[in-house]
């Protein structure tokens, strides 16, 4: 193949060089803002250098919405306190849609049918457990919130063009589509099924204490549609905790913008990129959420959710047969739950819209210990690591949000919303738009210190192979090498009180 044989993958692949050099020329000036305000908010966001006590708001760390609550296993489950009466009514009515058992078609309950045929799961809750974090399986414990992608390498010009324009943020699996269902409708067999081995790796930290990794390998097994193609990649996922959605949503783009150091210009060793998603109608957009930023918006999230969760369809992800392939006959033979009366697909624009509402204003719980000494020694800690650099604590967010409750709100995240290489230890080679296969969004810390109050288990990063907090660091490599040796090189009491800040979170 030459460039002057393929003048239109020569055109898209000039247009997308344009836009991605667009995308980072764009002004780190906020416009939703005053001159007057401009310097508040950037006096109020500058990282502190002052360790001997809290920041002022602190303990607020998802701003005037921030849950007063006391820790339970409902903490991730509060809505936003700064929610109007109207909203909260909505927020109930979404929380009840997320908790729905879905059901197969043809059904008496005409608004609930449409599951499958293949799906994971038949709520959103049964992921989203608690609104918590998900765990791989242990023991005799199910999956549930845990499965496996699947994505493979071009084999195609018109795969290869799909993803140079973003058109496509990955290619699918011919017969097994974008993710492995192990579960079917009446009738049809489930996908496969996931096989998760491990193998201990012990590190030796400089005053010779030890850990032990757990590196896992990955098989889909008990498939029943054929082979995987021979290059289908398979990318475990464990599902997020839900808090504070709604608030990164809310962050201004420019912040993200003036994070990003794609080409490492300072030559700190952090190349932070600005992750790109294209399901906005038809538009490349910053992504935001998922493990690699690949979608846009908390609708969006949500509509994929559905549709490859639960095989349920919505006005944003419009297929009725969910992740079924062409090649998966009997799977598109099922019948469908979309009504026509009720609205475009199996969950029209009403359910959908109340379901993103109670993502988007899940309530982040306030800090415990800001004050303690220890807590404020591993704080410290944190920043003279350079833990900051991509676990960005603060920002202010955007005066134009869409929901005036997260207007204008300091808050507290721990992150940059930027893709960083990881390294080849956390790599699971698979590319989402333009985050290779060992590249991450930097996820928020907000409430990682509740996990095990909220979802009974300290399972981390994103397939959970971390124990806990010390295991996920030490996993860190690539661009946070540098911060993980330093980690290595602290005192058992200098690490713990790291571990104890970020419990504090």
């Amino acid at each position: 193949m030459t460039w002057s044989t393929k003048p239109v993958l020569k055109l898209a692949f000039l247009s997308t060089c344009l836009m991605l050099t667009s995308i980072y020329s764009v002004s780190a000036q906020r416009n939703d803002l005053s001159t007057k305000d401009i310097k508040r908010v950037e006096s109020i966001t500058q990282p502190t250098d002052d360790f001997t006590k809290a920041e002022s708001f602190e303990t607020m760390q998802g701003g005037a919405g921030t849950s007063l609550r006391k820790p339970s296993r409902d903490s991730f489950s509060h809505s936003s306190t700064n929610i109007t009466f109207e909203d909260e009514q909505n927020f109930k009515l979404g929380n009840a849609l997320f908790r729905k058992l879905w059901v197969s078609s043809p059904s008496s309950t005409q608004a609930s049918d449409g599951l499958g045929p293949l799906f994971n799961a038949r709520a959103c809750q049964t992921c989203h457990i608690k609104d918590g974090r998900g765990h791989p399986p242990e023991g005799d414990t199910v999956s549930t919130s845990m499965f496996l992608r699947l994505g493979k390498t071009p084999s195609s010009e018109r795969e290869r063009l799909a993803l140079e324009t973003f058109v496509k943020l990955k290619i699918a699996d011919p017969v097994y589509g974008g993710q492995l269902q192990d579960l079917a409708v009446p009738g049809l067999k489930g996908e496969g099924q996931m096989h998760i081995s491990y193998d201990e790796i012990t590190k030796t930290f400089a005053d010779g204490d030890t850990i032990s990794l757990r590196k896992p390998s990955y098989k889909a097994v008990d498939l029943n549609y054929g082979p995987l193609d021979p290059n289908t990649i398979i990318a475990p996922r464990v599902t997020p905790q839900m808090i504070g959605l709604g608030l990164l949503e809310a962050i201004h783009e420019s912040d993200i913008y003036a994070n990003a150091d794609p080409n490492d210009k300072d030559n700190d060793g952090i190349s932070g990129k600005v992750a790109i998603a294209s399901k906005q109608d038809g538009k490349a957009t910053i992504g935001r959420f998922g493990w690699k930023a690949s979608n846009p918006s908390i609708r969006q999230q949500t509509a994929d959710a559905f549709a490859g969760d639960i095989g349920i369809s919505s006005p944003a992800a419009s297929s009725n047969y969910g992740d079924c392939t062409k090649r998966q006959i009997e799977c598109l033979a099922i019948p469908h739950g979309e009504q026509t009366r009720l609205g475009v697909g199996e969950a029209p624009e009403d359910v959908l819209a109340l379901v993103a509402f109670y993502s988007q204003n899940l309530a982040v719980p306030q800090r415990r210990g800001v004050q303690d000494p220890d807590i404020l020694d591993g704080k410290k800690l944190f920043y003279q690591l350079g833990c900051a650099t991509c676990h960005r604590p603060k920002y202010v967010t955007s005066r134009n949000a869409i929901n005036k409750a997260q207007q204008f709100q300091l808050i507290w995240p721990y992150t940059d919303m930027l893709l960083h290489d990881m390294g080849d230890g956390l790599a699971d080679g698979l590319n989402v738009g333009i985050a290779n296969g060992g590249e991450w969004r930097t996820p928020p810390l907000w409430g990682i210190g509740l996990t095990e109050t909220v979802s009974d288990h300290t399972f981390f990063l994103h397939d959970g192979r971390a124990r806990n907090l010390t295991e996920a660091i030490v996993w860190h490599g690539g661009e946070a090498e540098k911060a993980k040796n330093g980690f290595m090189q602290l005192k058992i009491t200098e690490r713990a009180n790291l571990i104890k800040f970020l419990e504090s979170l």
